[in-house]
């Protein structure tokens, strides 16, 4: 079911398949030119071909409620995303030096976000509070979210948050409206969210014209354990590979025991699985269980592997961790708690792009502008520098404008 490797099979899982996205761009181009070149006329074509849309506008009121039990786990939820929010946000601070320079820097939110909230399979009412919620905090004043079929929780979510905006749109056309703004969409300053091929392949391309968070590809696991409850290892590599056929679920241990164990418990819990007709697929094809010498080799591989989601069973690893979207440190901090209750983002970097940078946060959302002030005594000292530097440029204007304060 699920493969046992040794540490001299393990580069085939660092030289992993990726999501090529050239066929997709090639598909989402021409949607991305016509929504830009016709508006509202093309996104309403497209969403009537594509997302099997009947209405005469894409906008949709933001109205919903929520099951009582349901809103209680959506506070709950939304309590701890915003704490974390929050905690995220860069400062505005000022610093006076000795030498007549006044130093520091504001923070202001962006104008307008679009979130992308997928609803094909699995709708995704989470990925709403994720992508909103830092928004909010961040002090974004509109906010878009474009979603192709919203369920009942969706709506009550985008009621509940305040959503300015929500759109009856999906794929390609959505992410050009967000993008371009139309006559009934807004043109945004970023673009969040997961979703299809199409999805990022349409992000890639636009993200000259507005933010995006990045480039995404299918989620990933890999969990480092020495020992633990098979029982738990192997539901939370179901929890992986349940999202997608070409999610990837893997499990590096110094333990021969517990991954013949785990393998096992992978192959049981699947009997009973409602989603087993995904999670196998995924499991066969792009999950492994990898038995090395050592921890240290298990945490060299999870660095070159760059890990949307990593494990810790064994929390002193930690320090070692280089790249990982998001770290769960302990047997009792499942991947499933992040990616709906316990504060820190679930939108995170996949295909080894955790190399360059962590999961959505409320920064994302914001500008941190730099401010200078000079006193007359500070641009003296400054001036011979600023002279030597412009003229090694050839930039004479630059001298000049220094110096003409001086005289």
């Amino acid at each position: 079911m699920i493969r046992i490797l040794t540490d001299k099979d393990a580069s085939s899982l660092i030289e992993r398949k990726t999501q090529r996205l050239e066929e997709a761009e090639r598909i989402v181009a021409p949607i991305l030119a016509g929504v830009r070149d016709r508006g509202d006329a093309a996104l309403l074509e497209y969403a009537r071909k594509f997302d099997r849309f009947e209405g005469a506008s894409v906008q949709i009121d933001v109205r919903g409620s929520l099951q009582p039990a349901f809103a209680r786990a959506v506070e709950t939820a939304a309590n701890n995303i915003r704490e974390y929010a929050q905690a995220q946000l860069p400062r505005e601070w000022f610093t006076d030096f000795p030498d007549g320079r006044r130093l520091g820097q504001i923070v202001r939110p962006l104008d307008a976000m679009g979130a992308y909230v997928p609803a094909g399979r699995y709708p995704l009412p989470s990925t709403l509070l994720m992508t909103v919620i830092p928004a909010q905090v961040a002090g974004v004043a509109t906010t878009c979210v474009a979603c192709p079929n919203p369920s009942a929780e969706i709506m009550g979510i985008a009621q509940w948050l305040g959503v300015t905006h929500m759109f009856r749109m999906g794929g390609a056309q959505a992410i050009a409206a967000l993008a371009y703004g139309t006559e009934t969409v807004p043109k945004v300053d970023r673009i969040v969210g997961p979703g299809n091929i199409y999805v990022p392949a349409a992000k890639k391309l636009i993200a000259g014209e507005t933010g995006i968070d990045f480039v995404a590809g299918p989620t990933e696991i890999v969990i480092i354990a020495a020992d633990g409850d098979p029982r738990w290892i192997a539901a939370d590599l179901l929890a992986q590979a349940e999202h997608d056929v070409d999610a990837s679920a893997i499990l590096l241990t110094t333990s021969r025991k517990l991954a013949q164990a785990v393998a096992i418990e992978v192959a049981r819990q699947l009997e009973t699985l409602p989603t087993a007709g995904v999670a196998r697929r995924s499991i066969e094809g792009n999950g492994a269980i990898v038995v090395l010498d050592s921890l240290e080799q298990a945490v060299e591989i999870s660095n070159a592997l760059a890990p949307e989601h990593l494990a810790l069973h064994d929390g002193s690893l930690l320090a070692r961790i280089r790249h990982a979207g998001a770290v769960f440190v302990g047997p009792s901090s499942p991947e499933c708690a992040g990616d709906y209750a316990s504060g820190p983002n679930h939108v995170l970097p996949t295909s080894g792009a955790a190399r360059l940078r962590g999961g959505l946060s409320a920064a994302d959302f914001v500008k941190v502008i730099a401010v200078q002030e000079l006193s007359r005594e500070g641009l003296s000292k400054l001036t011979s520098a600023i002279t030597a530097l412009a003229r090694a440029e050839g930039l004479e204007a630059h001298a000049r404008s220094a110096e003409v304060r001086r005289e």
